[in-house]
């Protein structure tokens, strides 16, 4: 490759680093109301991705992808916003937007049996925006998924699964054993979010700069200046 073609990748690849710099410190130093409407933004993906659902006969839960959404939008957006996007989601839905699993909305979705998946998402989005705005190290691809794994498995079903053996037991007047709730609620969308997952891993190490952007970002642009 000759030495113009070898700076121009060069160029590009630092271009790219300041990219990702400048959007990280864009999403701290946005107003309010670019941060409210980007919550906003993802909430409506979140509701769209819920429309894509594939219903199951043995359980209430359907499969959908939503938690792409969510995982994008604590990588996205950091620990607040992510995790107000995920708000916003669940009231205004609950409120009568309807954008819930088909088309659905109302108080009586957030309480039924998918209702401890929504209060999930909130504190999964925060949880992966926390990680990815403190610890660079951890934004890196396998580091990454590691996170993201921890935030779908242990958030979203560790909130999910309970609400959904409340739901059983409360309102169906049945109380299915840990294989049946792992059966309904778990088991049949592993490979599904396993596939999200390593989706949400590769925009996240997209997007996500892997150095503490305030230090890298002053160098880029002392460096452009000098």
């Amino acid at each position: 490759m000759s030495r113009n073609g070898t700076l121009t990748i060069g160029a590009a690849l630092d271009e790219y680093r300041s990219a990702r710099l400048r959007f990280f410190r864009f999403r701290r130093d946005a107003a309010l109301a670019q941060k409210v409407a980007l919550a906003a933004a993802f909430a409506l993906l979140t509701g769209v991705a819920a429309q894509v659902r594939v219903p199951l006969p043995f359980t209430p839960v359907p499969i959908t992808l939503q938690t792409f959404a969510v995982l994008l939008a604590g990588m996205a957006l950091g620990a607040r916003w992510g995790g107000a996007s995920q708000a916003l989601y669940a009231g205004l839905g609950a409120a009568g937007v309807p954008w819930f699993t088909g088309m659905g909305a109302g108080l009586g979705t957030v309480l039924g049996a998918t209702g401890g998946y929504i209060v999930g998402f909130v504190f999964a989005a925060a949880l992966v925006g926390y990680v990815a705005d403190r610890y660079p190290l951890l934004r890196r691809t396998p580091a990454l998924l590691a996170v993201l794994a921890v935030a779908n498995f242990g958030v979203i079903y560790g909130v999910g699964l309970p609400w959904l053996f409340g739901w059983l037991a409360l309102v169906q007047g049945a109380t299915p054993s840990v294989m049946e709730l792992l059966t309904m609620g778990l088991v049949p969308f592993v490979a599904g979010d396993v596939v999200k997952l390593l989706g949400a891993a590769v925009v996240g190490a997209a997007i996500l700069p892997t150095e503490p952007y305030d230090e890298d970002l002053e160098a880029t642009r002392h460096h452009g200046q000098g």
